[in-house]
């Protein structure tokens, strides 16, 4: 297969994954609600009061407790474990194929390496001893 025809295909499954995986999780509950107004428009202007009374910059609070990145982690894993299992069966593939036609919509992928560099340079590192 050639470079750019493998390109193609990882560029729709990331997409494909990332809509019907990701997306459509917990994550959904992070982005409901209300957005808070920054007129400094990097969020440094807001704060959260919380029962304590204590004033906690936006951008140093956290948005997600250890219970709800627990979850969310589990639904993705889940989701993931299930799109790579069923990915053959035709009727999952039919379903999938009607996602696509949204999911290709977004912005094309780029590689990440600052990801991929993080990986390989600390896998010696990460290795279980």
């Amino acid at each position: 297969m050639k470079p750019a025809d493998e390109a193609r295909i990882a560029a729709r499954l990331a997409q494909l994954m990332a809509m019907i995986c990701v997306r459509n999780t917990g994550i959904e509950e992070l982005h409901a609600g209300t957005v808070p107004v920054t007129h400094a428009g990097d969020y440094s202007d807001v704060f959260i009061t919380d029962a304590d009374g204590r004033q906690i910059p936006w951008t140093d609070a956290s948005h997600l407790d250890d219970d709800r990145m627990r979850h969310l982690m589990r639904q993705i894993v889940d989701r993931l474990y299930t799109f790579h299992l069923k990915a053959g069966d035709p009727g999952f593939r039919d379903h999938l194929d009607r996602w696509l036609a949204v999911a290709e919509r977004w912005d094309e992928p780029k590689l990440d390496e600052a990801f991929l560099s993080g990986i390989v340079g600390n896998e010696a590192a990460k290795l279980p001893r």
